[in-house]
């Protein structure tokens, strides 16, 4: 959430700032709560604004998270259900938290196209890239496609627990940050823009959005083969609704 002080100025004059008519700064209370789903949003100090307009058919790539990384420092959270209760990986290839990236990740782009967005995705051909400005990485691709003026961002499921800080954007650092960006944030939660002092993906203009903790109800509902798809559409859907409120689609 944004500091007290937002609260303070007139409602017209943040809606001006922030450059977003269909949601507000104001409204994001309404948003601020713990979601009965990807459960609590991110509380850390910050006070960042995306106020900077966007093309309805701004290119978006949607990058799963550690898709390159497997085997190496960097491979997601294994979840609660691995880590504490004894349960199998979903894949005993890669983490679990990749499996659930991936997962949404392809939903995502599936109900998105539906939608009319003009949005797609990139999958690594190695699960294994030790170069981290390798070509083949998401973080090469996804500085390219934001580089030629597109909006690239990366799925992540945080750690369970007191390990996580729960469900948030973590903002690109070295571009100004846009109305995508906002309305992002209002629905999942707002990090800090040097969250951990700048992690690698934000300093490539790409966005990292943390879906919620990988544990509890949420873990549950994408382990349970009958709530499974139910669970991934609803947070593609909520993902979609952020992206079009903040392309102005609405």
């Amino acid at each position: 959430m944004l500091r007290p002080i937002f609260l303070t100025i007139p409602f017209i004059f943040v809606v001006a700032l922030v450059g977003l008519a269909p949601i507000s700064i104001a409204s994001e209370s309404k948003f601020s709560s713990a979601d009965p789903l990807t459960g609590s949003r991110v509380n850390l100090e910050t006070d960042w604004v995306g106020s900077v307009k966007v093309s309805p058919s701004l290119p978006i790539l949607v990058l799963a998270g550690h898709a390159d990384s497997q085997g190496l420092d960097g491979a997601g959270t294994a979840g609660e259900a691995v880590d504490l209760k004894g349960e199998e990986p979903m894949d005993l290839s890669i983490s679990d938290e990749l499996y659930w990236n991936l997962k949404l990740r392809d939903k995502l782009v599936s109900i998105g196209r539906n939608k009319g967005l003009n949005i797609s995705s990139y999958d690594p051909p190695l699960r294994q890239i030790y170069d981290e400005n390798d070509p083949r990485t998401n973080w090469s691709v996804g500085a390219l496609h934001s580089k030629n003026g597109g909006y690239a961002f990366e799925i992540h499921f945080d750690s369970y627990g007191n390990y996580g800080f729960g469900s948030g954007l973590i903002p690109a650092i070295s571009t100004k940050l846009n109305t995508l960006d906002e309305s992002l944030a209002q629905h999942f939660g707002r990090y800090p823009r040097l969250f951990r002092g700048g992690l690698g993906a934000p300093k490539r203009r790409i966005r990292i959005l943390e879906i919620g903790k990988l544990g509890g109800r949420l873990e549950e509902k994408l382990r349970d083969e009958s709530t499974r798809d139910e669970t991934l559409t609803q947070l593609a859907l909520k993902i979609v609704k952020a992206i079009e409120d903040g392309l102005g689609k609405v």
